[in-house]
């Protein structure tokens, strides 16, 4: 093989042609003859992953949109307060309970109501409600701790659901896992590592269980395999007459009450890309 010149500058200012090698093959003999690493496969070869397993989600309407909850996936469902997510929330835990799946509720701010969650048809020997923070004393508690004691209150409860909701997530055996951040403040909700959300979502990956997070916008970001933002219409008659000696649940509160729900992130090769939505009325379920 000729040689190619190249041209370069010698100390006497001038140009002179200097002659390339004359074995260039030698470069890829030694490239080729080095160890092929361990361990990678060719894209090429790569098998696809299968479509995860659908289950109900407790809504009709949201089942014929989302075609169901994916297990070994992280969904999210967002929105407003009075949005209607608690209400998707227990239809969720109820569904799971109903077919006999062990659940687990990582409730942050303490905003679960049993009597919403005994009207919406959830069974309670199924499920394992984890209330995050600790209550704090009001009174005799020194001026100069206050700051902290207020600083402990927000922050706390949101360390220890990510803590907890590694524990369960390892432990295995949970068919429906919830992490309910509604209530929590935006600017900590915000706070939470994509780390950590993307630690969940692989903790699940190749488990029959499905993580669910209820936030006010979204937040798990990529690492959410299904993204539904939900929000309330219009709030019809109550379901029954309310006295001042009874007390509403927020079921029947919120019976009647137009949710719509939009469809914003699905990864599931079954589902179309694009922003659909679909529309369903909350209704208390008798106990």
């Amino acid at each position: 093989m000729s040689s190619l010149p190249l041209v370069s500058t010698a100390a006497s200012g001038r140009f002179v042609a200097v002659a390339a090698p004359a074995c260039p093959t030698l470069v890829f003999e030694r490239l080729s003859a080095m160890p092929k690493l361990a361990g990678v496969i060719p894209a090429s070869r790569l098998e696809v992953r299968p479509a995860p397993q659908m289950v109900s989600s407790g809504v009709r309407e949201i089942d014929a949109l989302t075609g169901g909850l994916p297990r070994g996936c992280l969904t999210e469902v967002c929105g407003p307060a009075s949005s209607g997510r608690t209400s998707v929330l227990l239809a969720a835990l109820a569904a799971a309970t109903q077919r006999q799946e062990v659940c687990a509720l990582v409730d942050i701010s303490d905003a679960f109501n049993p009597h919403s969650a005994a009207a919406a048809g959830v069974n309670f020997e199924k499920l394992l409600w984890v209330r995050c923070g600790m209550r704090l004393q009001q009174s005799g508690s020194p001026q100069r701790h206050r700051n902290t004691e207020k600083k402990e209150k927000i922050e706390k409860p949101v360390e220890q659901a990510l803590r907890v909701t590694d524990l369960l997530l390892q432990s295995g055996g949970f068919g429906l896992v919830v992490i309910d951040l509604g209530d929590t403040p935006l600017k900590m909700a915000r706070c939470i590592p994509l780390t950590s959300w993307f630690r969940f979502q692989r903790a699940v990956e190749h488990t029959p269980t499905v993580l669910f997070v209820i936030s006010q916008v979204p937040c798990a970001q990529t690492c959410a395999s299904l993204l539904l933002k939900v929000s309330g219409k219009k709030l019809s008659a109550f379901s029954c007459q309310l006295s001042a000696e009874t007390s509403p649940t927020h079921a029947q509160l919120l019976n009647g009450l137009q949710i719509q729900g939009e469809l914003l992130r699905s990864r599931l090769e079954r589902k179309p890309a694009g922003s659909v939505t679909a529309a369903f009325t909350t209704k208390v379920r008798a106990g």
